[in-house]
């Protein structure tokens, strides 16, 4: 209104300015004179009139600036009359306006009367406006805190609250609650949408109505609570009942409907179906009427016929009862399962050797086995009458079975911590009587503690024989001249000794790496390059199947020689041994020169004695065929001298022939080409074969020749002619060591596998240095007798007998003669491999 008044003064005031040129004062001098009267709407006629005859000389802009002023003047009429109603409305609005204050005081006295906090938030804002006495819930300078709900409210109904305001500000949804504040006082919160604005009120409930919406509260919470035990209790798979004093039943649930075989739980109710046999109701109904309280483990037989145990509870209500049946059946057999399991648990337990001991939630020992009563030397009855952990510490303290302690109370106090530990621990004790003792303390599930207690005395006692024996291996590598190195199963360097990295001219830093065989090898091929040789050593260590020792000889390029061996482990490694056998092998190199020098001179002399043998039979052959032909009477007389000599020519003839066949002999035996012709000999007839070529030396010597055969000797497999030949050089010995008018014993028995032949003279004996030496070849001792001889009797003796797989003995005695046993095997396989 206040716009279109400005508009009309601004119209007025312009067309008052194009009437100033003339027309202004033309109207004021016709209006002076006017009478009292008005032409139209206050205008005076006569003015008019005149204003239209003083401006007839232009008529047209005579009726335009009447016209506007015309419109000037409606519109201030128009502006005054609207300037009038608005006064009006103004005093009435202000009228109506002190009314609303006053009722608007009415009305807020009226709604504060009561302690109360109002919350609203206008549509589309989120800053709200909070009136009231917000004391009552958060301090009076902090009246914003009461928008934090949790601020004074518990933080399940808080977050109700704030539930409630969020659905009332976005959907308009009205609530009204009951709720407790944090510190115990109950308030009631409604909320409304008033005028596109979201209200909330908050006041504190007392008296009547406090009283009132506690009981609503707690009238809906029961209500709430008897709906949910009716639905767990509907929903539960246990039979469940309540009963009236007289025995009827008041309520049953679905399993106790399909238990009982009802149709439905009406069902069961109408025909009072019931669970228990006569007794078991018997013995129940006497339990409620003495202490209201039943318990007990009894058989129901389910609607299919089958007989299971259930936990029967029941008990008094009011006048009536309730109960409820359990299925307990594989309670039962996992109870007995427990039993039987725990029953072979303790049999197993009484097995081992570890002692055991179990201490429940009270700290009371719940179980041993004969192992740790053993172990600690404790009574059974002290055992069995289940002593508290203190106690049995305590008795094993005071007999001197436990580590000494300076603080032994701080001391069982640590190990009694065990009781509140979440895992197990392990100690070790060592025992004033010397053993030591490894304990492994592990905390039940269900409370107390489990001791663990084995006798580590030998294990120690071997670990610390095992730390010496490897610090004596490591000293005894370390002082080894042999170079050793051990490879892992991965190929590389475990273990090795100084003389391994000498040997090889490497650092000991560079092995301690644990390089591969691969990296040691390229360090010792400056020294040995042979990949043949490398092959087979990388081979040895990184192979896993065909794990044998392996021998080599290496040749290294500064001279020296090395012996490798390469010997496999248990534990799947290797073991690499270098020998520097550089003088060995010179000497060796050395001494198979001087075999080979030696086979050669052996060789050579066999060889001449062939050559001289032979070229020596040839005259002799001619030599003794010509004394006996000289000595046959029929070649004509000798003279008694001719005939001496001829004598002494055959003589010495013939033990030249004998000398010359006992070289070959042995020559023949030493180049392995003699043939025994093997055959039955007869003992008694071979001795007296061999003393009949003797016959003549004991008539010349007076000794006289004793035969002892036994009778049951009889004759065994051999040559007959090497026999004889043995026996022969034996007496022939024994003659030429014999003094005069001796004696000379031959003898032969039978043995359980040979045929012995003894002889035995009363020469002077053989010493015992020399005692070795005279069954070598030429070795000749006459130790002061008058025998004289090449030294190959004896020889020949050896030779022969060792032929026929036989063996020789000699006794001698110095002073008191000698005695030469000769054992000629029975056995025909023995002969024959001899023979061969």
């Amino acid at each position: 209104m206040s716009g279109v008044i400005v508009v009309m003064r601004q119209t007025l005031l312009s067309c008052t300015s194009l009437a100033r040129k003339g027309l202004l004062g033309l109207a004021a001098t016709a209006l002076a004179p006017a009478p009292p009267g008005f032409a139209g709407d206050g205008v005076p006629a006569d003015a008019i009139t005149t204003l239209f005859e003083l401006s007839r000389p232009d008529v047209a802009e005579v009726t335009a600036m009447l016209a506007l002023l015309g419109f000037s003047v409606v519109a201030a009429i128009a502006l005054v009359r609207t300037r009038v109603r608005a006064a009006r409305k103004e005093a009435k609005l202000r009228a109506d306006v002190a009314e609303l204050q006053l009722q608007a005081d009415r009305y807020r006295a009226l709604l504060f009367a009561e302690p109360q906090i109002l919350i609203a938030w206008p549509a589309g804002g989120h800053r709200p406006q909070i009136s009231g006495d917000t004391s009552m819930l958060v301090p009076a300078d902090q009246p914003q805190r009461v928008l934090a709900f949790g601020a004074w409210l518990p933080p399940e109904p808080a977050l109700q609250l704030d539930r409630a305001v969020d659905a009332l500000r976005e959907i308009g949804e009205s609530f009204s609650l009951n709720l407790t504040t944090s510190h115990g006082h109950a308030i009631e919160a409604m909320g409304r949408a008033i005028g596109g604005q979201a209200i909330v009120r908050i006041r504190e409930l007392s008296g009547l109505r406090r009283e009132l919406a506690e009981t609503q509260i707690r009238f809906r919470a029961l209500g709430e609570e008897t709906e949910s035990l009716r639905a767990l209790a509907a929903a539960l798979p246990w039979p469940i009942w309540a009963r009236q004093a007289n025995g009827g039943l008041t309520y049953v649930n679905a399993a106790y409907a399909r238990a009982a075989d009802a149709r439905d739980v009406p069902d069961a109710i109408s025909r009072n179906l019931e669970l228990l046999d006569s007794a078991d109701r018997t013995n129940l109904q006497r339990a409620l009427g003495a202490g209201g309280r039943f318990e007990g483990r009894l058989p129901i037989v389910t609607a299919g016929g089958e007989r299971r145990m259930h936990d029967v509870r029941a008990f008094t209500l009011g006048s009536g009862s309730a109960g409820v049946a359990i299925d307990a059946s594989e309670a039962a057999a996992l109870d007995a399962a427990v039993v039987r399991m725990r029953e072979a648990h303790r049999r197993t337990l009484d097995q081992l050797s570890s002692g055991v001991a179990v201490f429940d939630g009270q700290r009371r020992l719940a179980f041993y086995n004969d192992s740790y009563r053993r172990l600690w030397d404790l009574d059974t009855a002290f055992l069995d009458g289940q002593p508290d952990d203190s106690s049995v510490l305590d008795r094993l303290r005071a007999g001197r079975k436990l580590p000494e302690q300076a603080d032994f109370r701080a001391w069982k106090a640590k190990l009694h911590e065990a009781y509140r530990a979440v895992e197990a621990a392990k100690d070790t004790w060592f025992l004033p009587d010397g053993r030591a003792l490894s304990v492994v303390t592990t905390p039940n599930p269900e409370g107390g503690v489990t001791y663990l207690f084995d006798d580590v005395t030998e294990s120690f006692d071997l670990a610390r024989r095992f730390d010496g024996l490897i610090r004596v291996q490591r000293e005894t590598l370390d002082s080894l001249a042999e170079g050793v190195a051990v490879f892992g199963s991965n190929g590389r360097v475990e273990l090795f000794n100084p003389a391994f990295a000498r040997m090889w001219r490497l650092t000991p830093e560079a092995l301690r790496g644990h390089p591969h065989i691969d990296i040691v090898e390229s360090w010792c091929r400056t020294l040995y390059d042979e990949p043949t040789a490398w092959r087979t050593i990388r081979e040895a260590i990184t192979s896993i199947e065909n794990r044998i020792d392996i021998a080599l000889k290496l040749e290294r390029k500064d001279g020296s020689v090395l012996d490798c061996m390469s010997r496999p482990l248990p534990d799947g490694a290797t073991m690499l041994t270098f020998q520097d056998i550089t003088d060995t092998e010179n000497v060796e190199r050395a001494l198979r020169e001087s075999n080979d020098a030696l086979e050669a001179a052996g060789q050579m002399k066999i060889d001449f004695v062939h050559h001289v043998s032979y070229e020596l039979r040839a005259p002799l052959t001619t030599i003794i065929g010509f004394a006996h032909f000289l000595s046959d009477p029929s070649t004509g007389p000798l003279t008694p001298k001719q005939a001496e000599y001829l004598e002494y020519v055959t003589k010495s003839t013939n033990a030249l022939l004998a000398l010359t066949n006992n070289i070959l002999d042995l020559a023949t035996i030493d180049a392995g080409a003699m043939k025994l012709e093997l055959g039955p000999v007869d003992a008694a007839k071979a001795i007296d074969a061999a003393a009949e070529g003797v016959q003549d030396r004991l008539a010349t010597d007076r000794i006289r020749l004793n035969v002892e055969v036994d009778p049951n000797v009889g004759s065994f497999v051999g040559d007959e002619r090497r026999v004889v030949q043995v026996l022969y050089n034996l007496l022939a010995n024994a003659v030429g060591f014999s003094p005069p008018d001796s004696s000379v014993v031959v003898s032969a028995r039978r043995t359980a596998h040979s045929v012995a032949f003894s002889v035995t003279d009363s020469g002077p004996g053989i010493p015992p240095e020399v005692k070795d030496k005279v069954f070598e070849w030429f070795e000749s001792h006459s130790q002061g007798s008058r025998h004289r001889g090449a030294g190959l009797g004896l020889s020949l003796v050896r030779s022969f007998v060792e032929l026929h797989g036989g063996r020789v003995r000699m006794d001698s005695v110095v002073g008191k003669g000698t005695t030469v046993t000769c054992d000629f095997p029975t056995d025909h396989v023995a002969q024959r491999n001899a023979a061969e």
